[in-house]
């Protein structure tokens, strides 16, 4: 039996089982299909085409070698790997020997990637011949227990094995599955722990209310080393009985090419990369014929996007908001409403959304507050949600994080009367100038709207006077003519024309690329030298 509260975490209070009565472990997330059509579809990637039969082989095979090696129960796995089918087959296999799969981004660098390896202390680190030569140079004493894993060793090594069976070790759906970890956007990435149940949950309810169907081919871009990747593309095609289209390119032509080949209906991006799609010129708009509406994660998005997005699907987009820690949306707004500044919808049926004061008391509509999520309390779902587990070996960021039976999410909104979430921006990005409350979303959107500026990001800096004061890092429009002597005026008098003048950023400066993580979020903390 795992030890909760010896790595931090808490046990789910409420144990209901996910609805449909489809699979309720990874490991078993292909048996409904395997038992209806096996010879269907189910994986596509660069290195080859596999159908559910084939899969299920694949990922007996990893299991084996794995045990092999000794990986059992609870042990940490942890993959840096590209979008291919090796990274879904190790993630299935880590599964059905009840081990814990770590992903582990491949734009880190050497020392943040071996700063997650010690922080999970993963038994295995599974990658190709760039990851172990990136992290050979970081065997020190925090990394002696790991052992190194070349993904074609692991390859050549399970198609060796005579006829293997499936691992038959018993799992326990509500035990930890995956470590997800944050973006650190404002300090060191946390390991956000998730149940099997929790990360199956979201698909379970896609396929049961047949939002895309076996026939609607979900394709991922971004990478899958990233949990909620695999929470919306190949873990939602399996209990939907379609294909999981591996992409490994973010270039337009790249996806379209992806889209027209494979027939995918569906995918959830940023806007950065469906803006480009959309309007590279050596992309056909015929190739994207199958192409329904895509998900977009993110607020605050461009009207000329908004524009762009409604003229080639007919309708207006959708805007999700969600987290690591959740995992994935927990707000969506609806098709039929046009987009509005800061909105991020209603809550998914599956969670309540409530907005609480420093009391964790709940706010009326209009206020503004912390945005947190619990499980729904009625409903065909209630109580069906699990918040995750907790951050691993770290008990005190647990209990913050989960008090009252609801995940904090440090970010702060407000819900009007009707039960639509808008959001303020992170809590701990809040700038206090002067006793004022200056929310950066709101000001980056003011720099934005000009015309030379591609992107911005607005922080707060220490001020002896104002306590803190409004500072902006801006990325130009490509090849865009601007005076560099004259650029921060500009700014700031464009700015005063739009919102109030406390919240002008009193410093500018200009960036040749804002610092991004694998989600595309702008990693603030790496902009404060700019400042000093």
């Amino acid at each position: 039996m795992f030890d909760f509260a010896a790595h931090g975490l808490i046990e789910s209070p409420h144990r209901l089982p996910l609805p449909g009565g489809g699979p309720q472990t990874l490991g078993a997330v292909l048996d409904r299909q395997l038992a209806s059509d096996a010879g269907r579809l189910a994986l596509v990637g660069r290195s080859g085409r596999l159908s559910y039969a084939e899969l299920d082989e694949r990922a007996n095979r990893f299991a084996s070698v794995f045990r092999q090696r000794g990986i059992g129960r609870y042990d940490r796995v942890a993959a840096c790997l590209p979008n291919d089918v090796d990274i879904v087959i190790a993630l299935i296999a880590c599964a059905r020997l009840g081990a814990i799969w770590v992903g582990v981004n491949r734009p880190l660098a050497p020392p943040e990637k071996a700063h997650l390896l010690a922080d999970c202390a993963a038994r295995v680190y599974l990658t190709d011949a760039q990851g172990l030569a990136e992290i050979a140079p970081q065997r020190v004493d925090d990394l002696a227990g790991l052992e190194t894993l070349d993904v074609t060793a692991l390859r050549q090594a399970s198609d060796q094995l005579p006829e293997v069976s499936r691992c038959a070790d018993p799992v326990d759906s509500f035990d930890p599955a995956a470590i997800a970890y944050t973006s650190g956007t404002t300090g060191l990435p946390r390991g956000a722990v998730h149940s099997h149940h929790n990360i199956l949950l979201p698909g379970a309810i896609q396929a049961l209310e047949h939002n895309f169907g076996p026939d609607c081919h979900q394709g991922v871009m971004l990478p899958l080393t990233i949990l909620n990747l695999m929470v919306l593309a190949p873990l939602t095609a399996f209990q939907d009985g379609s294909a999981c289209v591996c992409m490994d390119s973010l270039k337009p032509r790249d996806i379209a090419r992806w889209v027209r080949d494979e027939k995918v209906g569906h995918f959830a991006s940023v806007p950065t990369v469906i803006q480009d799609l959309l309007t590279a010129p050596d992309v056909n708009p015929d190739d994207l014929a199958t192409l329904g509406r895509p998900d977009i994660g993110g607020a605050g998005i461009a009207q000329s996007f908004q524009q762009l997005y409604r003229a080639r699907f007919g309708r207006s987009m959708t805007v999700a908001y969600g987290m690591t820690e959740a995992p994935t949306i927990v707000a969506k707004t609806d098709v039929d409403r046009e987009p509005e500044e800061e909105l991020c919808g209603r809550a998914v049926a599956q969670v309540d959304i409530v907005v609480v004061d420093a009391g964790d008391r709940p706010l009326p509509p209009g206020e503004i507050g912390e945005i947190c999520v619990r499980p729904a309390t009625d409903g065909p779902y209630a109580n069906v949600y699990t918040t995750m587990l907790g951050y691993w070996n770290n008990a005190e960021a647990t209990a913050r994080a989960l008090g009252n039976g609801m995940y904090h999410t440090g970010d702060l909104g407000f819900l009007d009367e009707h039960g639509e979430l808008y959001i303020r921006g992170r809590s701990k990005e809040l700038i206090i100038r002067g006793g004022a409350n200056v929310y950066p979303a709101e000001v980056e959107r003011a720099l934005i709207a000009h015309p030379a500026v591609k992107d911005a990001a607005v922080l707060g800096v220490n001020d002896a006077r104002l306590g803190q004061r409004v500072v902006a890092a801006v990325e130009l429009v490509p090849d865009v003519r601007v005076d560099p002597g004259t650029l921060e005026r500009e700014l700031q008098d464009w700015c005063e024309a739009r919102i109030a003048r406390y919240k002008v950023p009193a410093q500018l400066q200009v960036v040749e690329t804002l610092p991004r993580n694998a989600m595309n979020k702008v990693v603030k903390p790496r902009l404060g030298s700019l400042f000093e």
